[in-house]
């Protein structure tokens, strides 16, 4: 998959949530998100 540019949209995808329970980027369509991640989770060191 290609990177995306600042201020593009992002493709359609789904995640699942702190329950285990898939959460769509469509359910939040008209609304702001916030992506947080922590690129070296479950790595060591």
């Amino acid at each position: 998959m290609a990177l995306i540019d600042a201020g593009q949209k992002a493709p359609a995808f789904s995640l699942p949530n702190q329950d285990g329970k898939s959460v769509g980027l469509d359910q939040f369509s008209g609304k702001y998100v916030l992506l947080w991640w922590y690129p070296k989770a479950d790595t060591p060191g």
